[in-house]
């Protein structure tokens, strides 16, 4: 274990979690500071391969990914964040039988100051009971053991897992791993950016696109986004390195993006604009990590296509390669046809660093059957392949 602070004893409550966490394998943690435990976090960065989000949702997706390619992640967030992760954890970990232990400062009880933090925080274990999410109150230091039972029983039973921290556990540390020069991180950059670019009329559907880059998939893992792209992927070509989102709506990328990180495959994701609009944060954090083996194609078509077409912001007002490029993105193109779709991947899977390829679609839907597999059944398959 590292310790930042000759003040730093083996029993301070920090180091005990940490210790914890390392016995139990967790090799990556995803984060949101919490002033509560701005002492440990520093011992999360020193001690495991830190992902700081900025969206704890976005974080579930990563985590997700990270799980499926092998790896062993957790979270370590305020509590207030659990509030936009409920669905995920619905719809992706509980559905699919994916684990997530989650390390929660617990605000809004105990010695709270701020009053907006306290009718989530009040509430919490009755939302938590309310949806089904095991969780797990720690409100002293003599019930730190529970940490470790809490971790093994969201690996052990494929589950999330919530542990509720109090602010009142830390209180008998003496741990200083943190110091007021941390938080001084703003450092002189200066950007340049020049982009130009047109949207013309486009000739493909996304069923069109989708069986233009099947044939070009050699074996890499493809995350598909939720709904209609699903059910046409599996109807163009089913492989057991696909991974049909069956909800989540916005964290295809995000999947992607753990699934890059960890593994030393090739990982294709076809998101859409409705995805990507729900959840822009992806290709933030994205960029930031810059996986050289993830490409990220954008099936634009303007529309919500598996909720009946309704338009989204691309139609008309957002350009989403120039919003990547904003993000972080250096190895873009935006393409119309077949013939340059293909060509925009096959060069993207030989430029060995992270692309992203947007799509002009127009809208339409082909008739496709559902995905004939439950999330469990394409989570395992899944995980199987990607070995």
């Amino acid at each position: 274990m590292v310790c930042l602070s000759t003040s730093n004893k083996s029993d301070d409550p920090e180091n005990i979690v940490i210790q914890m966490m390392l016995d139990n394998g967790i090799d990556y943690l995803a984060t949101l500071p919490c002033d509560r435990i701005k002492n440990l976090l520093p011992l999360v960065s020193k001690n495991f391969v830190e992902i700081p989000l900025t969206r704890e949702e976005n974080g579930v997706g990563i985590c997700a990914g990270l799980y499926m390619a092998g790896a062993k992640p957790m979270m370590a967030i305020q509590s207030s964040g659990l509030g936009n992760m409920i669905n995920a954890l619905e719809s992706l970990n509980i559905a699919c039988d994916i684990p997530l232990p989650v390390l929660s400062s617990w605000r809004g009880v105990y010695k709270e100051g701020i009053e907006a933090q306290k009718p989530l925080g009040k509430s919490l274990p009755s939302i938590l009971e309310g949806a089904g999410i095991e969780y797990t109150i720690i409100d002293e230091t003599e019930k730190l053991y529970l940490v470790d039972r809490a971790i093994s029983d969201s690996f052990k039973n494929r589950r999330p897992h919530i542990i509720l921290m109090s602010p009142r556990v830390w209180e008998p540390s003496t741990c200083l791993a943190w110091t007021e020069q941390d938080s001084e991180n703003l450092k002189e950059r200066s950007y340049e950016m020049t982009f130009k670019t047109n949207i013309s009329n486009p000739e493909m559907i996304r069923y069109d696109a989708i069986s233009a880059i099947s044939p070009l998939l050699d074996d890499e893992a493809l995350v598909a986004n939720i709904g209609v792209p699903c059910k046409e992927l599996y109807s163009v070509n089913d492989r057991d390195l696909n991974y049909y989102m069956l909800g989540s709506l916005g964290l295809a990328s995000s999947i992607g993006m753990g699934i890059a990180l960890k593994s030393e495959r090739d990982v294709v994701v076809l998101d859409g604009d409705g995805s990507i609009l729900m959840n822009p944060n992806a290709l933030i954090e994205i960029a930031r990590a810059k996986p050289s083996n993830l490409i990220v194609v954008a099936l634009d078509n303007g529309t919500y296509g598996s909720t009946g077409s309704q338009e989204t912001l691309t139609a008309k007002f957002l350009d989403l390669e120039l919003f990547a490029r904003a993000s972080g993105f250096t190895n873009t193109i935006k393409v119309h046809t077949k013939d340059e779709l293909e060509g925009a991947f096959l060069k993207a899977k030989n430029s060995g660093e992270l692309a992203f390829i947007h799509v002009i679609l127009k809208s339409g839907n082909v008739s496709c059957e559902n995905v004939p597999l439950s999330p469990v059944e394409v989570t395992d398959r899944f995980i199987e392949a990607l070995k």
